[in-house]
């Protein structure tokens, strides 16, 4: 990955050739009033070096192109969004109830989440009839996963629904169990070998979703590079109450039925946790408290206000969230004798002493002494929802070095 300074310092550039070096902002932040004729003054050497600038965020953000959703607005699961919620720190402002725990054991070994709905067209739409229990096959295209992504663990989602029928409270104690396994081998349509992953037992009182761990099976197709012939969900009855073709369990579309709202935030969702190399891995995070900013007339070495906003460069239509980021840079003075407020080195120390007494040393400069990162979720060139952690991306402090 680029560091987090060489990448502010390409923005920076990109604002002083823009004529935005009198701004805070590549693009000024949302409400702010526009630099009247700015686009028009834009000559073929300023969109050369968008483009380049574009390429460069590209890169660092680990993609070869620009992705280009196949459908406005996304279909992005709310699991996704609420994991992206409690990453960065705005779950308390989400405006929602997050309904699951933090997965803090995945989460601690990866840097990098990734969502997959089966391939629902390489399928074939099946009911579930009375008293049938004939495992569901469901086949997930993994390719868009980089080989330098090495995953730790995933996970698939089913959703539930309480049952609400005739007979009385009865029902409320009745249980089902959900069985998930790895099929091994399909040698004709309807005959499947398997081999069982994960089981769980459940009431029927309830509508939640239900998580199954199929980290053998993934690790298997992606690390041994062994043939994936997908997962296979298998729903049995434990009592003898009738059911209504097992439509609580939300395995299948029902047969006929066009994608829409509710089928794409209910349907399967297979969850895999990988890190790349790079950086630190996944935290839950809680909302940061502003740091106070120096006095404006202030021309010492401080930190100031950098506002990213992804629309820029035409990015809002894959990135989800955020929107943009304050990036902030630093700039200022570093004046004899450095002031420890200055945050500077005993090196800087040095230099600044030499400078004032021979002008051929230059002065100590005021960069970036400590950076954070932030959590983009964003669909990837396959369409594919992706959570992902991108460290040094924030100046959190700034000092004379």
């Amino acid at each position: 990955m680029i560091p987090g300074n060489r990448m502010l310092m390409v923005i920076f550039i990109c604002q002083v050739l823009l004529g935005e070096s009198n701004h805070a902002s590549l693009i000024p932040e949302e409400g702010k009033k526009k630099v009247p004729g700015l686009q028009g003054r834009w000559d073929a050497q300023s969109h050369e070096l968008l483009r380049d600038f574009e390429a460069t965020l590209l890169h660092m953000f680990g993609l070869k192109k620009r992705p280009r959703p196949s459908r406005s607005p996304a279909a992005v699961p709310r699991y996704m969004l609420d994991l992206y919620r409690l990453q960065s720190g705005e779950g308390d402002e989400s405006g929602g109830e997050i309904a699951f725990e933090y997965p803090e054991r995945s989460a601690s070994r990866a840097n990098t989440v990734r969502g997959f709905h089966h391939e629902e067209h390489m399928e074939r739409v099946h009911e579930l009839g009375e008293g049938e229990a004939t495992p569901l096959r469901f086949l997930f295209n993994l390719s868009s996963i980089p080989e330098d992504e090495l995953l730790s663990s995933a996970e698939l989602r089913l959703y539930r629904q309480q049952i609400a029928e005739a007979g009385g409270d009865d029902n409320k104690t009745g249980l089902h169990r959900i069985n998930v396994y790895e099929v091994l081998k399909a040698p004709r349509p309807g005959q499947l070998i398997t081999q069982l992953l994960d089981t769980r037992l459940v009431r029927h009182n309830a509508s939640r979703w239900e998580s199954f761990d199929v980290s053998p099976a993934v690790l298997r197709w992606t690390r041994e590079r062994r043939p994936n012939h997908g997962l296979a969900v298998e729903v049995l009855h434990l009592d003898r109450t009738p059911r209504r073709r097992g439509e609580h369990v939300r395995v299948s579309r029902s047969l006929h039925q066009e994608p829409g709202e509710d089928w794409e935030q209910l349907r399967p969702l297979l969850v895999t946790f990988g890190h790349d190399g790079k950086g630190h891995p996944l935290t839950k995070r809680t909302k940061r408290s502003p740091k106070q900013r120096g006095r404006k007339r202030n021309r010492n070495c401080r930190r100031h206000a950098l506002y990213v906003d992804f629309s820029d460069v035409g990015w809002n239509d894959w990135i989800v969230a955020p929107p943009g980021y304050q990036a902030y840079y630093c700039h200022g003075e570093c004046p004899f004798p450095l002031a420890d407020h200055l945050n500077s080195t005993n090196h800087a120390i040095v230099q600044t002493l030499v400078n004032s007494v021979n002008n051929n040393i230059p002065k100590a400069c005021c960069v970036p002494t400590e950076l954070s990162a932030i959590s983009m979720l964003y669909l990837d060139e396959n369409d594919k929802v992706v959570l992902k952690n991108y460290q040094e991306m924030v100046v959190e402090g700034c000092g004379c070095r």
